[in-house]
């Protein structure tokens, strides 16, 4: 998603159908046209057209506890004489930050880390995050528990 992300318009069908994709990633192209009242061919196309216009994602999400990665956290990040924007470029190309913000307030930039144990943490962080051209200091929240995860981010029911 680049500066030039703009919301499309939405009808009630790919809102529904979303809302049941985020419910059921694996439903049948024949249920959820029963449940929208279209074609199996209609609902097939509308969903393929949801995707190539990256208006949503199917995914498998794991728990990053059950393979092997048992230590999570957030970094706020201070950048100093570099543009955030190349900063946050960089920490996306890294295979152990998994989410990447930039954003106003006490940190330019956010990011999230998940990592085999404490000392990958302190290796991903000490060897990669802190060595990028600009990052100026860091903070690391770590996750002691998880309390919720949820992707089905803005309900769209019609």
């Amino acid at each position: 998603m680049g500066d030039e992300t703009r919301a499309r318009t939405l009808d009630n069908t790919d809102r529904s159908l979303i809302a049941l994709l985020q419910k059921d990633g694996r439903a049948s192209f024949t249920a959820l046209a029963k449940a929208v009242g279209l074609s199996e061919g209609a609902v097939r196309q509308r969903v393929q057209r949801l995707l190539r216009d990256d208006l949503m994602q199917i995914v498998a999400v794991t728990d990053p506890v059950n393979v092997d990665l048992t230590r999570q956290a957030m970094v706020g990040i201070s950048v100093d004489g570099a543009d955030p924007r190349e900063v946050a470029d960089k920490l996306s190309e890294l295979p152990h930050v998994h989410y990447v913000v930039l954003c106003a307030g006490r940190y330019d930039l956010l990011a999230e880390l998940v990592c085999r144990d404490d000392d990958h943490m302190l290796e991903v962080l000490g060897e990669e995050v802190r060595t990028i051209p600009g990052v100026s200091g860091t903070e690391l929240f770590v996750y002691l528990k998880l309390a919720k995860q949820n992707y089905a981010w803005g309900r769209l029911t019609a």
